[in-house]
């Protein structure tokens, strides 16, 4: 077995996987409530950039809230789909297959 090589292997995987999540940072992932009232707009790596809300909402601070947490949420879900199929990818592509390892980048 070639440690060194190994080694070199998974240094250059761990930095695709640093690059591929700098780029999740650029990937936007947009959500909205059904009636299109409340928007959410979030990047592959969760982090919300932006939050649209229609004046209407604002008359009634338990639905505004109800729709935050239901359309947040489907954007975190959409989001962590997208984010792990990326880094999933690159982890299948470069990582030689060693008994174990495959629950580190989890």
């Amino acid at each position: 077995m070639d440690l060194m090589g190994m080694m070199g292997k998974l240094k250059e995987t761990q930095q695709k996987i640093e690059d591929t999540k700098k780029r999740l940072d650029t990937v936007l992932i947009d959500e909205q409530s059904t009636d299109g009232l409340l928007k959410v707009t979030l990047t592959a790596n969760r982090s919300v950039k932006s939050i649209t809300i229609d004046d209407s909402l604002l008359e009634d601070k338990e639905q505004l809230e109800d729709y935050m947490i239901l359309v947040i949420n489907k954007a975190i879900e959409k989001a962590t789909k997208v984010n792990e199929a990326e880094l999933d990818a690159v982890a299948k592509m470069d990582m030689p297959m060693i008994p174990g390892m495959d629950n580190l980048f989890k």
